[in-house]
């Protein structure tokens, strides 16, 4: 079972201050060499993180894979036709949410979604679809010629530690049976973290995790004594130096 980081809030962060730092492109390579086997990011219609430009430069820059969330809309299919991520994934999307609620809605949009999959299939781009764990929607994305699936582990993340639990874990198991008797490969994320992404491994043949919101908050306390005793250390040199 592989790793990949999304990064979209050290963008976040970038862009709360308008300025520059953090810096995805330089966390996307600290991901890289931590082991991350690839990188996810959402290119968002309103732009809330990531930037057209950070997408360009992570293709040129990445040793391993670019992953590209996006929505089905005809200017993100140019895009991802132009800059040729290694994958991209299909979501929903909704300006007014705070993070992607539910999966897409492919049993709904068959024909669009399908038409819509073919010309990134024909650049070479491999093609996801992030779906709830329903049979419907399984059985609808295998359909649209996509490779991949991604399971929105969401309902799963918010029922861990509740009586609810087994029940929307089952979902999960359930769904990536079907997706694989149907020939689809399928990833999963949303909402995991480290208590409760342990039972990930009890879903046979998941071929990736796409984690990043908890990876990213997780590296503020982990990292955030050596911030502030560099930053005490430099003090002390520069009263040194005075």
């Amino acid at each position: 079972m592989l790793l990949g980081v999304n990064i979209d809030h050290v963008a976040t962060l970038r862009n709360a201050r308008g300025g520059v730092d953090p810096d995805p492109i330089q966390a996307a390579e600290i991901c890289e060499k931590s082991g991350a086997t690839s990188i996810t990011t959402h290119l968002r219609e309103d732009r809330r993180h990531i930037k057209d430009q950070d997408v360009k430069t992570l293709k040129k820059i990445l040793k391993t894979n670019l992953n590209l969330e996006m929505a089905v809309t005809d200017e993100m299919q140019k895009i991802a036709l132009s800059v040729k991520p290694h994958s991209v994934c299909l979501v929903p999307e909704k300006r007014q949410e705070v993070t992607t609620e539910g999966g897409l809605d492919v049993a709904s949009r068959l024909n669009r979604i399908t038409e819509f999959v073919q010309p990134l299939l024909d650049a070479g781009i491999l093609v996801s679809l992030f779906i709830d764990p329903s049979k419907e929607q399984v059985y609808a994305a295998a359909k649209t010629g996509a490779q991949f699936i991604e399971l929105h582990t969401g309902q799963y993340s918010m029922a861990f530690g509740t009586p609810d639990e087994t029940e929307e874990f089952e979902k999960l198991r359930e769904a990536s049976r079907l997706a694989h008797a149907l020939g689809l490969k399928v990833n999963a994320g949303h909402g995991l973290n480290y208590e409760n992404v342990y039972r990930m491994k009890q879903i046979e043949d998941l071929y990736e995790l796409n984690i990043g919101h908890s990876i990213i908050a997780r590296s503020v306390f982990v990292c955030l004594e050596l911030a502030v005793n560099e930053m005490k250390k430099l003090i002390k040199l520069i009263i040194w130096m005075a």
